[in-house]
């Protein structure tokens, strides 16, 4: 155990006794291990002098120093073997600490069960009786620094002899400013008549994320030679572990084709050709527990990718399969058009190689009872869907129990894994130096001593919760920690599967209801957008990513980031509204009408990169106004469209009120309806035109009364005017 105190001069603050420190800072192991390998012995303290740091780093400030005992080998003690532990200062405060002499203590008689060495580790117990077996002396540890020293207590020493097998309690001890610092640990003596049956389950995820796709810098970055996606291979080959894999990794691998990096392509083969057992998480590592909460049946199935594929990335390549190597095709094979693009099947994208089907993996202490029974009743291929729970949701499991990983609540097959053992393995994955490290492990395989005497020869199984910030060798480490226990064998799923299972009472665990609440709205608005999808020819361009989104954000690794999640919720359900909002009837100002047949102009406005199909709908208030009801428009990508609506007014003026409403070829309503006014003046065109008609009519009668009237003006004329005969 480690213990954190505060720093007499110049602390700040001090924080709880915890095993976890942030900023840590590498230790000078090699003083332990030069002991080690000398053999310095004796029950009395093997002491080195440390090397100074020539340029201390100033501290954090955070105002404690925290005090590590660290058996080596795990605390493993055979007969035989000498007893090696480390103990470690880390000093976060702004000033030095003073010189100390650190004194181990190891009990004589062993600890009774698990509870009793719970309330061991957790602080120490009053009624141990401790023995001095070593001393050494840590100089003074410079501010943001942290110095080590090994005590070694041999073989041949009294206090080893005769030991019986079993858990026995260690502590080191030092005199601090404001009294003794104790940090508590223990001794395991391995009974080798003892064998028990581990399975161990190592997650493959990428963390935290809202994006339905890692992209392909992210990918380059997790895939690289230092990258957390190759730490994780590299931890788990060769090892007996169980994989438990997010298929949105090889996903968003495989949707990149030949564009996809190589280092990820590289990837991926070695995730296939890896020999261990593994299952499928859900897509985004989902919780599935959360989602029965929220009303689902059944977890949501994986997104559809087609609009994350680029048609250049999946051009056939001659004589050469994408990540193979190419080989000569000797006889010509059927013809391939090389301008067609050939896109991965749904089985393809999300392979993750031979996997056991619906195992469901929630958050630690997520599954209510009626989850968990929605869950048991899925099956698939006549096998039985496997639920995996953490042993502090039984009853034997929360007064500290162990229980044997197969088991069924009701109907419900699940498998129970040790939590307080899962607990210590993740932690010691997450440290990268091995001083501090052996603390986590060492409490891990004493609780597993415990419980290969209680299991009674069923088998056990422990799980590496979700972490992204744990080293190739933390997490291989942790895995064969537990996989090479004293009496361990490795057990694969479909064993534990298929091993009896006892019936075992659940402590039902109320859902988190801001959780439950926030899966809600997002399935509800998954189901708006699926209906708005219905303008386009694919609707899975949009309820593709939409889906994929939804995984992610309920992804387990949220839960240690409820802040950031609620964030991430907040911004993806803002996209979602603006999605909505994307498509629309402009507002249109008043309109004039006259004549009785005409054409009204509207306009759609689609933010889209997709064309849509739409129907305008258009019905007036009066039956002055005759309308085309159900106009057909194909709105282009990214434009407005103008849609032009014939109309016919009927005899009779007056005001016409004609609604508006856009909707898809499957009659869902598309954004808001709108409302315009057309006065319509039918009859003007009637009185138009018998106006004119009787303008030109008088005109024309005007113009017969006066040629006729000129006729007789003239004939007038004529007739009162002399001949040439009379005028002579």
């Amino acid at each position: 155990m480690t213990v954190t105190m505060p720093h007499p001069h110049g602390a700040r603050s001090a924080r709880p006794h915890s095993r976890r420190h942030e900023g840590r800072l590498r230790l000078l192991a090699a003083v332990g291990a030069i002991l080690l390998a000398t053999g310095l012995a004796a029950p009395a303290a093997a002491t080195t002098t440390p090397t100074p740091n020539p340029t201390p780093t100033v501290g954090t400030g955070t105002g404690t120093t925290a005090f590590t005992l660290s058996p080596l080998a795990n605390g493993i003690v055979r007969a035989g073997d000498a007893l090696a532990v480390s103990v470690t200062i880390q000093n976060d405060t702004r000033e030095a600490t003073e010189s100390v002499s650190v004194t181990l203590r190891l009990g004589a008689e062993e600890l009774l069960d698990r509870v009793a060495l719970t309330e061991w580790l957790d602080g120490g117990s009053a009624t141990v009786t401790l023995e001095d077996v070593g001393t050494t002396s840590i100089p003074a540890v410079a501010s943001g620094a942290s110095e080590t020293n090994g005590i070694v207590v041999d073989a041949t020493s009294p206090v080893l002899a005769g030991r019986e097998p079993g858990v026995y309690p260690l502590s080191a001890t030092y005199e601090g400013a404001t009294g003794p610092v104790t940090s508590t640990s223990v001794m395991v003596v391995p009974d080798d008549a003892t064998a028990i049956q581990i399975g161990v389950i190592v997650p493959i995820t990428s963390g935290a994320r809202s994006a339905a796709l890692l992209t392909a810098v992210e990918l380059t970055e997790l895939t690289a030679p230092t990258g957390y996606l190759t730490n994780e291979l590299d931890a788990v080959e060769g090892t007996p572990a169980i994989l438990a894999v997010d298929p949105a990794i090889p996903a968003s691998i495989r949707v990149l084709g030949t564009s996809a990096p190589e280092s990820a392509t590289v990837w991926l083969e070695r995730l296939l050709a890896l020999e261990n057992e593994r299952f499928a998480l859900q897509y985004g590592d989902a919780d599935p527990a959360i989602q029965m909460d929220a009303g689902l049946s059944r977890p949501l199935g994986p997104p559809t990718l087609t609009s994350f594929m680029q048609a250049e990335n999946f051009l056939p390549v001659p004589d050469a399969t994408l990540g193979a190597t190419p080989t000569p095709t000797p006889t010509p094979s059927a013809t391939v058009d090389p301008t067609v693009p050939v896109y991965p099947t749904v089985d393809e994208l999300f392979d993750i190689g031979s996997a056991r089907p619906d195992v469901w993996w929630p958050a630690s202490g997520a599954p209510s009872t009626d989850a968990l029974g929605t869950l048991g009743g899925i099956a698939q291929d006549d096998l039985t869907s496997l639920t995996l729970l953490t042993s502090t949701q039984t009853t034997a499991g929360s007064a500290g129990a162990t229980v044997a990983a197969p088991a069924r609540v009701g109907d419900a097959a699940a498998l129970v894994y040790d939590s307080t053992i899962s607990a210590e393995l993740t932690e010691a994955s997450g440290i990268d130096d091995s001083p501090l490290r052996g603390a986590a492990l060492t409490a891990a395989t004493a609780h597993l001593a415990f419980a290969a005497n209680q299991v009674g020869g069923a088998p056990l199984l422990v799980t590496l919760d979700r972490g992204t910030e744990r080293s190739r060798v933390g997490l291989r480490t942790a895995i064969m920690a537990a996989a090479s226990a004293p009496g361990a064998s490795a057990v694969s799923l479909d064993d534990l599967a298929e091993s009896p299972a006892s019936t075992i009472e659940m402590v039902d665990a109320a859902a988190d209801p801001l959780r439950v609440t926030t899966a809600s709205l997002l399935f509800a608005e998954e189901t708006e957008l699926a209906r708005f999808a219905t303008i386009l020819d694919d609707v899975t361009l949009i309820t593709g990513p939409e889906r994929g989104q939804i995984l992610q954000l309920l992804g387990v690794s949220w839960i240690d980031e409820p802040a950031r999640s609620m964030v991430a919720v907040g911004e993806h359900r803002a996209q979602t509204a603006t999605t909505l909002e994307s498509v629309r009837l402009l507002p249109t100002s008043s309109i004039n009408l006259f004549g009785a047949d005409a054409r009204l102009w509207f306009t759609v406005r689609n933010d889209l990169p997709y064309p849509v199909n739409l129907v305008l709908y258009a019905v007036p208030n009066d039956l002055r106004l005759d309308v085309q009801r159900a106009t057909p428009i194909v709105g282009t990508a990214a434009s407005n469209t103008r849609v032009e609506v014939p109309v016919q007014a009927r005899v009779g003026n007056g005001e016409v009120e004609l609604s508006l409403q856009l909707r898809s070829r499957a009659s869902v309503a598309i954004g808001p309806p709108e409302t315009v006014e057309v006065s319509v003046r039918a009859e003007w065109e009637t009185f138009g035109v018998i106006a004119l008609s009787i303008v030109v009519g008088g005109l024309v009668l005007l113009g017969v009364i006066r040629t006729i009237l000129r006729a007789r003006a003239k004939g007038k004329t004529d007739e009162g005017s002399p001949t040439d005969e009379e005028s002579s």
